[in-house]
């Protein structure tokens, strides 16, 4: 698909949806009852159900890229997408060809991930590749995606993990629910504590901490019971690069974390590098991460965003407000729903709820 094509989004316009040009404003398509949108790998890709209340895909031109065929359809990954006809789910590919036959129930399946995909039969988990065939036959009472390579599966009382053979790399072992593997490390409990193991099941880190996040960036935010209700952030070695002091702190995105300290009888939000040090000092009402530059915070009841130097771009006076995707974020003013770029001009407002975002 050429890079013209996705100059378009999607906008209600008397109770019809359709999509306008983001540079002109004009409504080039306004012929839908309903819809929902979703960008793939750089492909622009919508589905879309008419009031016969069957489901498609469009591109952005508004073309039909899948007829209205499905009862149900759920974004494409790793190429192929969920699909329910009649009663049972099975997987498409983009032509809109069958690839693997509907044969699971109602959240008996997932969306693919890594080249496989879980399912479940019989009342038991298996993981199938993308031609449909079992990688690992249904037998776990619980499985995870797969992630890092390996996913969380639990068998009776006892989590471990499995490759992408179905063979186990961790035994079950685990009594109580770990998390997912980012970065070669994975957050789980034991007697309360928490640390992080690697994949032979070794533990890197051994539990220590009250509370702690998954690794991002290097460093991992944690809780330490010597500080009490106090975060600071560890390196894969274990080891304190930030002493604990936040009363609140999430993980780095883009070289930034937001990080909260109690002003009683409030908290406010700022942001910290990899040193420690305030990039931009606790002030806001709420934050999220950075993305694509920058990050959307809370001031009062209103919502703006900011960059790297805590500059406002878009002034607080969003009722609802995302961060960006694709160059623009989804707001709420009032009752009207949008888009903004980043440069904080408003491409387009309409009456009701629109789109999800790019």
């Amino acid at each position: 698909m050429e890079k013209d094509d996705l100059a378009l989004f999607p906008a209600k316009y008397s109770e019809k949806w359709g999509y306008i040009d983001d540079e002109t404003g004009s409504i080039l398509i306004k012929r839908y009852d309903d819809y929902n949108f979703l960008q793939v790998l750089g492909a622009a890709i919508g589905r879309i159900w008419r009031p016969i209340r069957k489901r498609g895909y469009i591109n952005k031109k508004g073309n039909f890229v899948i007829e209205p065929q499905f009862d149900y359809t759920c974004d494409f990954s790793n190429g192929l997408a969920r699909v329910k006809i009649g009663d049972k789910y099975g997987y498409i590919d983009k032509t809109g060809s069958v690839v693997i036959e509907p044969q699971f129930g109602d959240d008996e399946s997932y969306d693919f991930s890594e080249g496989l995909a879980r399912v479940k039969i019989g009342g038991k988990w298996g993981y199938i590749d993308m031609t449909g065939s079992y990688v690992s036959k249904p037998q776990f009472d619980h499985a995870s995606d797969f992630s890092d390579g390996l996913a969380c599966v639990l068998i009776g009382r006892k989590w471990g993990y499995i490759d992408k053979t179905g063979s186990y790399v961790i035994n079950p072992q685990l009594n109580l629910p770990a998390h997912d593997f980012s970065e070669g490390l994975a957050l789980v409990n034991v007697g309360r504590k928490w640390g992080y193991i690697d994949k032979t099941g070794n533990f890197v880190i051994e539990p220590q901490f009250d509370w702690a996040r998954g690794f991002s960036e290097g460093l991992a935010p944690v809780k330490d019971g010597d500080y009490p209700h106090k975060w600071g952030y560890i390196d894969k070695t274990g080891g304190f690069v930030i002493e604990p002091q936040f009363d609140e702190a999430w993980n780095f995105s883009e070289g930034l974390a937001c990080v909260g300290i109690v002003k009683y009888p409030n908290t406010k939000y700022g942001f910290i590098d990899k040193t420690g040090s305030f990039v931009i000092n606790p002030q806001f009402d709420g934050a999220g991460l950075f993305s694509e530059g920058l990050a959307c915070v809370k001031f009062g009841w209103k919502y703006g965003h900011i960059d790297k130097k805590g500059n406002f771009v878009i002034y607080p006076v969003l009722d609802v407000a995302e961060n960006f995707s694709e160059g623009l974020a989804k707001v709420r003013i009032g009752d009207k729903f949008g888009y903004v770029n980043k440069k904080g001009k408003i491409v387009r407002m309409w009456q009701g709820v629109i789109g999800g975002r790019f």
